[in-house]
């Protein structure tokens, strides 16, 4: 059997429900549908294709959900990167709508999902709150009307003195209440997306990285080091870990890297900073995310960076939490590890068709919980019913993410926002 990479070690790792492992790919195999990729947008389709009855296989270099779908914060939302003014900009109202209505239609369906893992993916903790770094109360109310009244959000404008009274941060003032939003164990789920998969006829090949895909002829040629795979039609759901590997599709991806750190349980102290068990995150470009759990541990994830990794990760985490929290300054971090997201130069993801019989499903950066999920059930439905909601993407396509140049573009981009936040932070405390 090939050498396993095992998972990052994490929270998600070191909590996850079980270790089965799904054999590596020997010898040469037929099927309708290869998958590449068994993150959650390559699982999804997967399942998706499987619950309509075609053949799939899935092919996955590590392990399922070993990259930014098993190390993230948990986040389960409506709505992509791009948000809902830029994108009635960019496509006109009608469109946007139907666009975000697709991504509400995701986060039920992820909810269901996970409701039938039951333990394994607990706890499912409803609403996520985004809290406002800056005093601007109307921008915030206008926002909320906006999204209200075309998409039926049900978002909440809290006040700063509740804001306060419940995260007793000096940081924050008013903030949103996503009440639909919820947070959950990302791994297990992907994880038991594999086994629901598996259940319905899929079947799945970890460590298995492929090294060639042949698209030329009709029947597609899927290449490893330990077998091919000839399918009917092609998958590929690599998005940031693509490394080359379908040309159009490496070039329109960003591999953009993200950190997240766990501390050691905090204990009573937990409820008297962090009264509420929501989601939270702040309106900074570059913001921070965090979820209390119920040990009384924190989740804090934020900050992103063209580098995969950081030198004293964990420390500069635990800095970034003590800024917002500096009544938890003593409080030490149990393990902190990175991720590498797939990011569109557009900040949307990029479902569509590359050639006939060639899918892709990436560029999820941001929401890719149910984004994934949405990606993954346009392209099933379109494989074994002819459904062409994936059209809905096509004005975004697979813009040129910059080549080897583009992750210094976007860290020089993300230095920028940082600087815009810090100056209007600065602005704002000196009454500019």
């Amino acid at each position: 059997m090939p050498d396993i990479l095992p998972y990052a070690d994490s929270y998600y790792a070191r909590s996850r429900d079980d270790d089965h492992i799904h054999p590596p790919l020997d010898g040469s195999i037929e099927t309708e549908v290869c998958v590449v990729g068994g993150g959650m947008a390559g699982l999804a389709a997967a399942l998706g294709l499987a619950e309509r009855g075609r053949s799939v296989i899935l092919l996955e270099a590590h392990r399922v959900g070993w990259g930014a779908s098993g190390r993230n914060g948990g986040f389960v939302s409506a709505g992509y990167s791009r948000d809902l003014s830029a994108l009635i900009a960019r496509v006109g109202r009608d469109r946007a709508v139907e666009l975000h209505r697709l991504s509400q239609e995701a986060v039920d369906l992820v909810r269901r999902r996970a409701q039938t893992m039951g333990q394994a993916v607990a706890p499912i903790t409803d609403g996520l709150v985004r809290c406002s770094w800056f005093d601007d109360r109307a921008a915030l109310d206008r926002r909320v009307a906006q999204a209200n009244e075309l998409v039926d959000a049900d978002l909440e404008v809290w006040p700063r003195e509740k804001v306060r009274a419940i995260w007793r941060s000096p940081r924050y003032f008013d903030a949103v209440m996503n009440p639909k939003a919820f947070t959950f164990h990302s791994l297990n789920f992907a994880r038991g997306t594999a086994k629901a998969a598996i259940r319905a006829g899929a079947v799945i090949h970890e460590a298995t990285p492929v090294t060639r895909i042949d698209l030329s002829a009709d029947r597609k040629r899927v290449e490893t080091a330990t077998g091919t795979v000839l399918a009917d039609q092609v998958v590929v759901a690599c998005s940031g870990y693509i490394d080359g590997l379908v040309g159009p599709l490496s070039r329109a991806t960003l591999p953009i890297g993200t950190y997240v750190v766990l501390t050691e349980p905090v204990g009573g102290r937990l409820a008297e900073v962090i009264g509420a068990p929501h989601g939270v995150s702040d309106d900074r470009f570059a913001s921070d995310y965090y979820r209390p759990l119920p040990d009384t541990r924190i989740l804090w994830g934020g900050r992103i960076s063209r580098w995969t990794d950081l030198p004293r990760l964990a420390e500069t985490m635990m800095a970034d939490l003590r800024r917002v929290y500096p009544q938890l300054a003593d409080v030490r971090a149990e393990v902190a590890w990175p991720g590498t997201m797939g990011y569109a130069t557009h900040k949307m993801m990029q479902v569509g068709q590359l050639a006939p019989g060639v899918w892709y499903n990436q560029g999820h950066g941001g929401h890719g919980m149910a984004t994934t999920t949405l990606g993954g059930e346009l392209i099933a439905s379109a494989i074994a019913e002819g459904d062409e909601r994936w059209r809905l993407f096509e004005p975004f396509g697979l813009s040129y993410a910059g080549g080897v140049l583009g992750p210094w573009v976007a860290q020089a981009v993300y230095w920028s926002y940082q600087a815009r936040d810090a100056w209007k932070s600065w602005r704002q405390t000196h009454r500019v």
